[in-house]
């Protein structure tokens, strides 16, 4: 018996919870078994009266559940675009702490959506595509911002800096140009690779007198990228200080119904023993 579970790093945020849902239903629809919604951290502190009355889960309780239950393989698909800390420092630990009271369960975790060795997949890129031509108001060509959180780790801005690359070419003559930016970044020459931040990309001379497309490279609605969130008003700030700026927002990754695609393509590559990102085999007897 295996289980399935959808991850993401976790929010405080109802919204993002109930958008973690939705696509771990919709994935388990396109897989034919059961896909579980869990975080690795904080989302169950949310308040049940906020979710429908049904709890958010995190990983690590959750996997153990299901050991407890039966279950000999845990198989967890990352809802995250890169590898981050999280999946590459925190989730390894977490797990090894479940193989130690389960020492028969495997472990497996597929590549996140973004996977900067494998093929040159271009579908998270025709995402972003579809989310800006949804928006692009008539008139001349607007200039795009791919706009992510930030990030300390340099392989993390790699991939977002990859996705404006190919966005670019996505879009070509539709848009004036298409720019990475970061949300916001640490401080201190470490972390320079974030740069530009957005709200000085939306200060620069070819920007601030222009009709711009705000790409949120976001996979669920928080406190940062959703409605009255943080990027919400550093465009609001932007807009007061400069009359001639027009930015428009689009939607979230993580509500393009077309990200199952490639989370299903994860999946895949776990059960017939590719690429994976995390293999934890099992001990032998408990």
């Amino acid at each position: 018996m295996r289980a399935i579970f959808l991850v993401d790093n976790g929010s405080l945020k109802p919204a993002a919870v109930f958008n973690l849902r939705r696509v771990a239903a919709a994935l388990g629809d396109a897989l034919g078994e059961p896909v579980e919604p869990a975080s690795l951290l904080h989302s169950n502190k949310i308040p049940l009266d906020e979710l429908g009355g049904e709890p958010a889960r995190t990983l690590g309780p959750a996997a153990e559940r299901r050991a407890e239950a039966g279950a000999r393989e845990i198989i967890i698909i990352p809802f995250f675009f890169g590898e981050s800390r999280a999946l590459t420092d925190y989730l390894p630990k977490r797990m090894a702490e479940l193989q130690e009271r389960f020492p028969r369960v495997s472990v497996r975790v597929a590549m996140p959506l973004v996977d900067e060795r494998g093929d040159n997949d271009l579908r998270l890129a025709r995402l972003l595509a579809d989310n800006v031509m949804e928006v692009v108001p008539d008139g001349a060509p607007p200039r795009v911002a791919l706009v992510d959180h930030g990030s300390p780790i340099f392989e993390v801005t790699a991939v977002r800096n990859r996705l404006a690359g190919q966005l670019g070419a996505l879009l070509g003559e539709r848009a004036a140009c298409v720019a990475p930016a970061s949300m916001e970044r640490r401080d201190g020459e470490a972390y320079r690779f974030n740069e530009p931040l957005l709200e000085n990309l939306l200060e620069s001379p070819d920007f601030r007198d222009a009709t711009v497309v705000v790409a949120l490279l976001f996979l669920s609605p928080g406190r940062h990228a959703g409605e009255d969130g943080d990027i919400a008003e550093i465009c609001r700030q932007a807009q007061a200080r400069h009359p001639r700026l027009r930015v428009i927002t689009t939607r979230l990754v993580g509500e393009h119904n077309g990200i199952v695609d490639i989370l299903r393509t994860r999946f895949q590559q776990v059960t017939d023993h590719g690429r994976v990102l995390l293999e934890l085999a099992p001990r032998g007897g408990e």
